[in-house]
């Protein structure tokens, strides 16, 4: 509950343009340092290192962010190019915006949400499977719809290999 308050204040002095900014990761990935910290204040009375602290944690977190923010910019620049290329069709740039909003998703939500034509959206779909930019995690059958990943942009957003 303590990290919450720390997003929303920076969006409120307007220094995020959403509050989404979560500094938990560096957090969790620097556990001791943390509870030794948190320790000094209650033992010690040491704000000034707990605040300093905090302080690399957001420093930290911020070059984190601005590094997978580029490396998603640059994964759009080069998947639109080879999009425009590989896979000519008027909706091949709103299929790929679609699937940057949702890297996870069921192909029947992506076919009926997409705003591309049923059988285009097929088409698409199984041309970003063909050209490795989707992976199917569960495969269709009957009623049931195929779950369909974006790996690439997956393992970017969470920093390791997921898929």
């Amino acid at each position: 509950m303590g990290r919450l308050p720390v997003p929303l204040f920076m969006f409120t002095k307007d220094l995020l343009s959403s509050p989404s900014f979560y500094i938990s990761e560096y957090l969790e990935s620097h556990r001791d340092e943390y509870y030794d910290g948190l320790l000094a204040v209650s033992r010690d009375g040491d704000w000034t290192g707990w605040c300093a602290f905090f302080l690399t944690a957001l420093t930290e977190q911020a070059r984190a962010y601005q590094q997978k923010s580029q490396n998603l910019l640059t994964l759009y620049g080069k998947l639109r190019d080879l999009v425009v290329e590989v896979i000519p069709s008027l909706y091949s740039s709103r299929a790929l915006d679609r699937i940057f909003e949702r890297p996870i998703f069921r192909s029947v939500d992506f076919v009926n949400g997409a705003g591309i034509p049923k059988s285009t959206a097929q088409r698409l779909l199984n041309q970003f499977k063909t050209n490795g930019i989707l992976t199917e995690v569960r495969q269709g059958g009957g009623r049931r719809s195929a779950i369909l990943a974006f790996p690439e942009l997956l393992n970017i957003a969470e920093g390791r290999k997921v898929f």
